[in-house]
């Protein structure tokens, strides 16, 4: 607020105001985790987001939620880059063996790198380790 970032501030009020929504819902106080699903969730809307805006020629909102996306990032732990992604990828699915659906390697890499890289990335990740075994 001091630095007069209007933006900023507006972008973590809404995801505070997020925050405590998710403590009322559950009545409770949040843990770590359940904290960063909430941030988690709020990139994920502006992602959508943004795809709208682009899919609707509104290049102003989009950038906007870019912008917004980026503030709440800086929340997150760092993300994987591609490169690292399919490593982990490969031993978080190696594991299950030659005949793994991709629901089952889906679970597996989910659970292992949740807090690591988005969903989508690691969907794609999944699907071209998938491609390259079989």
């Amino acid at each position: 607020m001091k630095q007069r970032d209007a933006e900023r501030v507006n972008t973590l009020r809404m995801a505070i105001s997020a925050l405590n929504y998710r403590r009322i819902e559950r009545n409770a106080d949040l843990t770590d985790d359940e904290q960063l699903e909430v941030i988690r969730k709020q990139v994920k809307q502006r992602d959508d987001s943004i795809a709208e805006f682009t899919r609707g020629n509104r290049a102003d909102l989009a950038a906007k939620e870019a912008r917004e996306r980026e503030i709440l990032m800086t929340y997150l732990p760092a993300q994987m880059d591609s490169a690292e992604l399919a490593a982990a990828v490969a031993t978080a699915c190696g594991a299950l063996g030659p005949n793994a659906t991709f629901g089952d390697a889906m679970k597996a890499a989910m659970a292992a790198l949740r807090d690591r890289a988005n969903g989508k990335a690691i969907q794609e990740a999944v699907r071209s380790f998938l491609e390259k075994k079989g």
